[in-house]
């Protein structure tokens, strides 16, 4: 390990002087080049999250198309897109998409019905779920490309264990893992 990038890009990286220039440089192309769109901020500390991949896009769009029509008819409204889950700035997360109550809006999502996680490589996913919990989420899908699977959690008692089938919408992991066509 002669070069400290190699070293560097395993590891978690905590930066407690923001101000510095090269710092305000990195946090301005982000915004500049519009990756910081996935940044989110926990109590305060915010996390740099990478840009996904083409693979994580093939299958958000999937997903949309599989779950819209049971959200719908469930009276839920499905949307596949990176939202702000939280109350302000200073904490919140950014799933890559959720299920909502008709009537939902705004820039910062007090919660969703259900949140849909779609896994990278060095993703916070399962540190996020106390978060998730903490606003009444009621279930967190969770689908890891990598290993062709998808954990469905339920909230039980303020902790989310593993369930069959979404208590939501007419649907289930199984099903996502037999029809979803893994990059």
């Amino acid at each position: 390990m002669s070069d400290g990038s190699s070293y560097a890009s395993r590891m978690r990286t905590l930066v407690l002087d923001s101000s510095l220039p090269e710092i305000e440089a990195l946090l301005a192309q982000r915004k500049r080049t519009g990756i910081d769109r996935r940044d989110e901020v926990w109590q305060g500390v915010l996390h740099l999250a990478p840009a996904t991949s083409f693979s994580h896009a093939q299958i958000a769009q999937q997903l949309a198309l599989m779950l819209n029509e049971p959200s719908r008819e469930a009276g839920l409204e499905l949307v596949m897109q990176e939202f702000n889950l939280g109350d302000s700035i200073d904490d919140y997360r950014v799933p890559d998409g959720g299920i909502f109550r008709p009537g939902t809006e705004g820039v910062w999502i007090a919660t969703a019905v259900a949140v849909i996680e779609i896994l990278s490589p060095d993703d916070e996913i399962w540190e996020k779920l106390p978060f998730f919990a903490a606003r009444d989420v009621d279930e967190v899908v969770i689908v890891d490309p990598a290993k062709h699977r998808v954990d469905w959690l339920a909230l039980c008692g303020g902790h989310y264990a593993p369930t069959e089938r979404s208590v939501l919408i007419d649907f289930g992991p199984a099903e996502l893992v037999a029809r979803l066509e893994w990059p």
